[in-house]
Order: C-alpha cells, then structure tokens, then sequence
C-alpha cells in the first residue's frame, strides 16, 4: 500500500485539530527535513499550506526542473489563513461537532486507490482532483480532513467500514463497484453520513435511500432528456435522420425515441440514408426552414461520409442551412473534426465538457503535472478534473449548508471546470443529478454551452 499510493496514507488528514509546532525563528514556522518520496504538495498539505505559500518561502522551487531531495530542507512559513491548521495523525476519534459549517469536514474517499490495473489508476488520478480541490479551498477559508482506503474490487466493504473513522465522516466518495453499494448504503443510514456515487454502477438503493447523491446518469435518463430537450431546442427547424447503414450502432434507440416523441408533436421530419444517390439525399432538406441532421450512430467512419454527402448539398443550394445533432462520443472527434462541426453548426449533448484551451483547465493540467510529475490521462472526461468538480461542488456544499444540502440547482455560485452537477430528490429516496448541456460549435468559431 505505502509503495503503491505514494502521494496518500490510509488515514490521510489535511488540515486536522490543531496542534503547535515550535518554530525556529520569528520568519519561520519551522525548517522542514525532506524525507523520500515526499513532494512539495505533500509538504504544504502536511503543513496546511497552499502550494502558493510554501513556493513563495522557497523561490528556488520556482527554478526549471527543480526537484526535492531528500534530506534538503524547506522552509515552512506561517499561513496567510487564518484557518489553516497542521496535519496530523491521530488515534482518537475526531471530536463531534454537530455543525459541519463550523468545523472542518471529515471527507472519506473508498475507491480503488492502486496501480495493479486501469481502474486504480484511473480513481489514483480522481482521488488527486479531490486533493487539488482540498487545496484550493483552503484560500477559501475551508478546512477538510481526508480520509482514504483502497476498496479494491476484491476487497472486503465490512472491513473497511468497520474502521472507525469511517462513521466519522461527513461525506464519503464511493464506491466504484455495485457488490460494495448495499453495504454502504446502510451504514451511512444508521451513521448519517452523505455517500457520493461518482461513476456508473447500479443504484436501486437511491429510490429510497436520502443520504445518497448518485452522480450518473443511465442512457435511458439521458435519451429521454435529449429528445424532449431536442424538440424544444430545434421546433421551428426541419429534422432529417439519415440511416448509416451500421449494424454495431446502439443509436438506433434514440433515434426511435426521437421519430416517436416528434410523431406526438407533429413536427414534419424526413428520413434519407447514406446510400441515396446525391439527388434524393437533397430532397430530403427543407429550403425554406432550418435543417438539422440526425445520425443512427456515432461512429466516426460514418460521420464522415455523412459531412461528404452536406458538402455536396451545400454546393448544389449554397442557400440551405444545416446543423448538426450528434452525441458525446463526437467529443472524441474534436481534433479531427472541428473544421467541420464549426462549419455545421454541430451541437453535442453531454453531461460534461473539457474545454482543454481554458485557462481553468491548463491551469489545473500545470498543477496536476507540478503535483505528481505526470501528466493527466488523455481520456474524456479528464479523471482529475472530475474529482476536482466533485470534491469542490459537495465541499463548498457541505460548508454553506451542512448536512442539509441537497446539491440543487442555485444554492451557490459554482463555475465547474469540467463536471457540472445538479440534483433532484427522488420522491422521499436519495438525489440524482439532472445536469444536462447542448455543447455548440458556432460557424464563428467559437463554442457555447448551452446548459439546462
């Protein structure tokens, strides 16, 4: 385990009860020893510290390709806030404070926190989002004691929930496997905990389980979500659904969903296929309203010859206007396809964006590189920036609301870099989110968000 999760312990605190450190003189707060394996992260967590903070004491920390040593020494400042406090471990149990807003929130993370497979690794990076977010809040004035263990799929749940700091979390983020959601959601109904699901497993506990938030959505949720937002969105436009002729495509659910609920509403629509000949291909669009095509997949060999046989129409009636509707897969496409999503006027529909440009997002790219010497993987959505968003929506709720916060819409000013999150209750169960965005590519080159 120590070798494993080198930036984390099992009982991780980053800013727990105070304790005083002697300092070594008037500037300083102490003169820190570097020991193997630690990062400057590490060392301003432990300390209680924003990264800022630390390197502003050490500027030679700011020097190209600057690396720790062991047995260097650092010197550790007095924090700017007010709040901040020195970590440490301890074996007693966390004092009961009953308001979680006047104290620092205990956050526990049960994933699979390893590097055997794809899937530690890819909750190693979320759970370092989760830290980055701890980090930032403290400039806010937020304290949070972090708690980890590595419920691996293979791992025992009753274990791991038998430790006792895990009744003394406010929030808990876990877990990635259904088999382990039974048992959870039990205990934080008899501990009154929060428990975060972040990914996609199955969930029946959250019908009737009020201390659950569920993150996912199902493809069933999200199909009736779009067509409905769909029809409201393009009413005044002229639908055409082209069959591609793609026998592996599971968007032909959508799509019948779609031709179903435009029937109930009247809308006119056209259907074509890739295999018209050019002529009847463009008799399928309207010269007089807005046109906006709709595929029966989402795979790329199909789309585009799809953008080939729009090229034709544009040519042949340079006056028809065309969109395009597709699906989140086509995020993937981006920096192959953007040329055209802006010249087609393209909207995606997706529950997250990461918008890889954004000062936000290279900014956290820089840090998240600084932190772990190691860039993020290229996967979509970003891992790290998903446990940012998370840790940073519920932290800040937490904080503001107490236990009583229910993670719906308007109850604080929150700009995601990645992950938006809106909750609904279910009847008198547990929350689910509902955030939902169209991502448009303007023929101007420029992409909005259209968020609902």
């Amino acid at each position: 385990m120590r070798r494993i999760l080198r930036y984390f312990s099992l009982s991780l605190a980053l800013s727990v009860a105070s304790t005083t450190l002697m300092a070594q003189s008037n500037k300083w707060r102490d003169i820190h020893t570097v020991k193997k394996k630690e990062t400057i992260f590490s060392i301003s967590r432990d300390y209680g510290l924003t990264i800022e903070e630390l390197v502003k004491a050490n500027p030679e920390m700011r020097a190209d390709g600057y690396k720790l040593k062991k047995g260097s020494t650092v010197f550790i400042p007095f924090s700017s806030s007010n709040s901040a406090q020195i970590s440490t471990k301890t074996d007693k149990r966390p004092t009961v404070v009953d308001d979680v807003r006047t104290r620092a929130i205990r956050l526990g993370v049960m994933l699979p926190l390893h590097d055997i497979n794809g899937d530690g690794r890819r909750m190693i990076e979320y759970y370092r989002g989760v830290l980055m977010a701890c980090d930032s809040l403290k400039k806010e004035g937020i304290s949070v004691d972090v708690f980890t263990w590595n419920l691996a799929e293979d791992g025992n749940v009753a274990t791991t929930l038998a430790d006792r700091n895990a009744a003394q979390c406010d929030l808990i983020i876990g877990p990635l496997y259904s088999k382990f959601l039974p048992a959870m959601a039990q205990f934080v109904q008899q501990h009154g905990n929060l428990l975060v699901i972040p990914f996609s497993i199955n969930a029946p506990e959250v019908g009737t389980n009020r201390n659950i938030f569920q993150i996912y959505q199902s493809q069933e949720q999200l199909n009736e979500s779009t067509t409905r937002r769909f029809c409201e969105w393009f009413k005044d436009y002229h639908p055409i659904i082209i069959d591609c002729a793609d026998s592996e495509s599971s968007k032909g659910q959508f799509t019948s969903m779609l031709r179903k609920l435009m029937d109930q509403r009247g809308m006119n629509y056209s259907l074509t296929s890739l295999s018209s000949t050019d002529d009847s291909f463009l008799k399928a669009f309207s010269t007089k309203q807005k046109n906006v095509v709709v595929l029966n997949t989402a795979r790329s060999p199909q789309l585009n010859s799809v953008f080939g046989k729009l090229s034709a129409v544009s040519v042949a009636n340079p006056n028809i206007h065309i969109s395009m509707f597709g699906y989140t897969e086509w995020l993937m496409y981006v920096n192959h396809q953007l040329e055209n999503f802006y010249k087609y006027n393209v909207y995606i529909p997706s529950a997250f964006y990461t918008n890889l440009t954004s000062q936000a997002t290279e900014r956290l790219q820089q840090k998240y590189r600084w932190n772990f010497h190691q860039d993020m993987m290229q996967s979509l959505p970003r891992f790290a920036l998903t446990g940012f968003d998370h840790a940073l929506f519920f932290l800040r709720g937490l904080h503001k609301y107490g236990k009583a916060f229910d993670g719906a819409a308007g109850r604080f000013g929150y700009a995601p870099v990645q992950t938006p999150l809106k909750f609904e209750r279910l009847g008198n169960g547990g929350l689910q989110n509902r955030s939902y965005m169209f991502v448009h590519y303007l023929p101007e080159h420029k992409v909005e968000i259209v968020n609902y």
